[in-house]
């Protein structure tokens, strides 16, 4: 039979629930959707919905957005290789520069991927430490003050963050949605670092909301971090993401994650030397479905 690709329609969003949750109920920490988690989701990332019919059945369903890269699939549900396939050709066909996504290392979806011709290319860490003290911060230069972010402050940190990532990591809105979506977050969650009375260095902490709500756990979460180029290479870093630890365990944290870049090592090193350890690794693959230009 078959199979037709088109966009998805009004109402059909518990079909999508249904299927997301069926394929990725097994992965690393899924937390399983419902109607209005996904939907809002969908709104935050900005995706585009496809679905895949065989007769009147739904069969599969792929969630994508467009990123300063290129296309991101962020979601792929499908009930067998020959829907993904139909799915993924579709996205191709709209995509505007690269097509990407992420699969968990090692994993049998990567065959599928490379038989679609995508590369695989960099890769990102999750990683988690037990929070069981208060211990004391790295050594740092002298006259460097560590405190939190002082309401009003916002503008300051969002530009210290992008300056450091070289894209717009955080956007205005950045902490009132923060607020809205992590209670108790608020400006004193974000650590920074202060030289010669300028903010250079940044660490934001939250509860891990989703996580700890499903998992009946007390995890904190770290990010984004951010130094300016300028004063990397002083431990201003090290010493906040332990003041940030510090500060989650006085929360009644006992855990907290992060994820980082594998190819990252300077952080990776880093993060070991603090008591992180990696607990999953995911590959990002990609291609230009159009070829150079």
């Amino acid at each position: 039979m078959s199979i037709r690709v088109r966009s998805l329609c009004g109402g059909e969003l518990s079909r999508l629930v249904e299927l997301i949750n069926r394929v990725y109920e097994r992965s690393y920490e899924f937390i399983p959707f419902n109607v209005d988690s996904l939907e809002k989701e969908i709104l935050r990332r900005g995706l585009v919905f496809l679905v895949a019919e065989q007769g009147d059945a739904i069969v599969g369903c792929v969630g994508y957005g467009r990123r300063p890269r290129g296309t991101e699939i962020e979601w792929i549900a499908a009930s067998d290789d020959a829907v993904r396939d139909a799915l993924v050709q579709k996205v191709e066909e709209n995509a505007e520069g690269e097509v990407f996504t992420a699969v968990d290392a090692g994993s049998p979806m990567m065959e599928f991927w490379s038989k679609r011709g995508y590369m695989a290319e960099g890769g990102l860490y999750h990683m988690t430490a037990e929070l069981d003290g208060v211990k004391p911060l790295p050594e740092t230069p002298a006259g460097t003050v560590f405190r939190s972010l002082k309401p009003g402050e916002e503008k300051k940190l969002i530009e210290v963050v992008n300056t450091s990532y070289g894209w717009e990591r955080l956007r205005e809105d950045s902490l009132t949605r923060l607020k809205a979506e992590h209670p108790p977050f608020s400006e004193e969650w974000v650590h920074v670092a202060e030289v010669d009375s300028k903010i250079v260095s940044a660490v934001v902490s939250r509860p891990d909301t989703e996580y700890n709500a499903y998992f009946h756990a007390k995890r904190g979460y770290l990010g984004p971090a951010a130094t300016l180029p300028e004063y990397r290479g002083k431990n201003l870093a090290s010493a906040l993401t332990r003041r940030a630890m510090n500060f989650l365990y006085e929360k009644g944290m006992t855990s907290v994650s992060l994820y980082t870049f594998e190819g990252n090592v300077p952080s990776i090193t880093l993060l070991k030397k603090l008591g992180f350890r990696i607990q999953h690794h995911w590959k990002f693959v990609h291609k230009n479905p159009k070829g150079s230009r």
